[in-house]
């Protein structure tokens, strides 16, 4: 059985620790084009962009649209002045794309609300569409260097760890007494001159502990070293400060959260396509505003929560297409969300259809710039 974490925790032990994670951040972090290399100051508006890409997203999948996202919207104006469907686009194949909504909703905000300028303290950002107390935590305390908390998934393990803290991350009140206790740390970094507000995480005395440096610190610790299996406590540079370690219950700490149940939905889709003296056309539909793929562009398609067996011609009717007489067999290919599994049948055919409101034709050079999920990218692929 866990032991309970020490009830007393004396600030040089916390001083050790936002010290050595500093110091260790500086020399091992990755070179990430919204770190910049710590060379300049953080700017505010790439941060934020950084925040609501990596929401759940791996780090890989972000250094793929991070840049070209920013080359079609450099600046908070530019984004806030952008037509959502060109949000979505660009954001296509991150995922979550509410999140692009939020984003722009937020960016709209700034320009409107703070003279498109990033605010500085955390109840100013909170007010953002799309921003809790995580993300403001992030942007006060890595951009502006302001001694502010933050606690995700990979944060509450490392602090976990470290104090032997019992439970699952998912508990409330783990989570709870991980937003405590990141704030008792983050407030043993000094405030000195050198730490002027505005400076970000960057030129610093290489032994000093700053918001910045131990935030982002602690969220790279727990990506790249206190990681969930295997961690690799032999490099961790607060090894011997940490309870988990000391104790032996680094395997056991946090406990695991139970798995949800993924569920099943059914997609029955057809890509319609015609050739014109420009070439190959694809016919589109708009998906709902809400729920899976929200507003995002797709080939026509029935859902179903059970799996129903339509034959071409039902489901051409169903859609409001005309009938065919080709001889298609579906293609079947599951695709994965966090919670979901979607099974696609996919029947490509070649119709004179006149698209009609609200489908349209797109011509295949020009699907690149259309919203799409990737799971319809690759249906699309699938079919053609």
């Amino acid at each position: 059985m866990a032991k309970q974490a020490r009830s007393s925790r004396p600030a040089p032990r916390d001083r050790a620790i936002t010290s050595a994670l500093s110091k260790w951040f500086r020399s091992a972090a990755r070179d990430l084009p919204w770190r910049e290399e710590f060379r300049a100051r953080r700017d505010p508006y790439r941060s934020l962009v950084s925040e609501f890409m990596l929401q759940q997203t791996q780090v890989s999948r972000v250094l793929e649209k991070f840049e070209p996202f920013l080359q079609r919207f450099p600046t908070v104006g530019a984004l806030a002045a952008a037509p959502e469907q060109d949000v979505l686009a660009a954001w296509s194949g991150l995922g979550y794309y509410r999140r692009a909504r939020l984003l722009h909703a937020c960016a709209k905000s700034i320009v409107r609300d703070f003279g498109g300028v990033v605010p500085r303290d955390v109840d100013s950002l909170q007010e953002l569409p799309g921003i809790g107390r995580y993300t403001a935590g992030a942007i006060a305390s890595i951009v502006f260097n302001r001694p502010e908390p933050i606690v995700d998934g990979n944060v509450c393990r490392v602090l976990q760890r470290l104090d032997a803290k019992p439970g699952s991350a998912s508990d409330k009140e783990v989570i709870a007494w991980a937003w405590e206790r990141a704030e008792s740390l983050v407030k043993q970094c000094p405030n000195s001159p050198s730490q002027r507000e505005g400076a970000g995480g960057g030129r610093r005395d290489a032994d000093v502990a700053t918001p910045a440096t131990f935030n982002e610190g602690l969220m790279e610790l727990g990506a790249l070293v206190c990681t969930p299996a295997a961690p690799k406590c032999l490099v961790c540079p607060l090894r011997d400060l940490c309870l988990a370690r000391e104790q032996g219950l680094v395997d056991e700490i946090p406990a695991p959260k139970a798995r949800a149940k993924r569920s099943r939905v059914y997609h029955d889709t057809v890509v319609v396509w015609r050739k014109t003296a420009r070439g190959v056309e694809v016919l589109l539909e708009q998906r709902p505003a809400t729920g899976l793929w929200a507003g995002l562009w797709q080939p026509p398609t029935v859902e179903s929560a059970t799996r129903t067996r339509r034959t071409l011609k039902s489901l051409l009717a169903e859609l409001g297409l005309p009938a065919s007489a080709a001889k298609v067999k579906p293609r079947e290919w599951v695709f994965q969300t966090t919670h979901r599994d979607v099974c696609f049948r996919v029947w490509p055919l070649q119709l004179a259809h006149d698209a009609g409101s609200p489908r349209r034709w797109c011509e295949e050079a020009e699907l690149a710039g259309v919203g799409f999920s990737n799971a319809h990218k690759e249906v699309i692929a699938l079919a053609r």
